[in-house]
């Protein structure tokens, strides 16, 4: 039997750190309250890399369209910020939104006011849900929720996740997870409850999380990347734990 598969890791950092949840928030926090970074550059780094990765899936597809499910946290916000992404490719972008537009706050709200002045259509999760049913998109987002989740999903947002759950099994599309699948513990591994997103790639930012490396985890998860968000390197080598190291080319 396979041992877990290792996540793959984008170098441009000296190595692959691996960072709690609660390390992971600390790291945001003192990027901008001690070094003065704007979260919302994060936010931008963090919807580059996965523009890339989405960019990366649709390859070879036909009719590269996007379906993006967003929350009603920065989760949600990356999901905005990388429609911006790719529609700007030319790729056809939907947005289903799990809040009312003018619920979201903070960076989330800025990125989804930019979309809507670019065009890209939204919906909210019941105006969706009850649309006749279609082909789903070949790549379906998942930013609905992030690795600061410690609650079973319920109502709107659960009811999405088993419409792309069913998706990814009946019509083949293929699922990006935001950060974490929605509704997986980031620090055990282990469901939430039975509401959970079965993800083909994960990306998730500046380090691994530590339950992405349980077991039990790999049938929710797909392939794990990691990719930078450009945080200062002394607070990610001391809030996270180097765990492999640059190999030498």
């Amino acid at each position: 039997m396979q041992g877990p598969r290792s996540p793959r890791f984008e170098r441009a950092l000296p190595g692959m750190y691996e960072l709690s949840v609660e390390h992971s928030r600390e790291l945001d926090r003192r990027a901008v309250e001690e070094y003065g970074m704007d979260s919302i550059v994060l936010m931008e780094n963090a919807a580059i890399g996965l523009w890339k990765h989405a960019m990366q899936m649709l390859d070879g597809i036909p009719d590269p369209r996007v379906l993006i499910c967003c929350g009603p946290g920065n989760n949600g916000g990356d999901g905005f910020a990388v429609a911006r992404h790719l529609h700007n490719s030319r790729i056809p972008v939907r947005i289903v939104r799990t809040k009312h537009a003018d619920s979201y706050t903070g960076d989330a709200a800025k990125n989804l006011r930019i979309i809507q002045r670019m065009g890209i259509e939204t919906l909210e999760v019941q105006d969706f849900l009850s649309q006749p049913a279609s082909d789903a998109a070949p790549l379906l987002l998942d930013a609905l929720f992030g690795t600061g989740l410690s609650r079973p999903i319920e109502g709107d947002a659960s009811e999405l996740i088993s419409w792309i759950n069913r998706a990814r099994v009946r019509s083949a599309s293929r699922v990006l997870a935001v950060d974490t699948p929605s509704g997986l513990d980031a620090q055990s591994g282990k469901p939430l409850s039975h509401c959970v997103i079965k993800a083909d790639r994960t990306v998730t930012f500046a380090g691994i999380k530590p339950g992405m490396s349980r077991v039990e985890a790999l049938e929710y998860l797909g392939d794990v990347h990691v990719v930078p968000i450009s945080v200062p390197i002394d607070l990610l080598e001391e809030l996270g734990t180097l765990i492999e190291p640059r190999s030498r080319e």
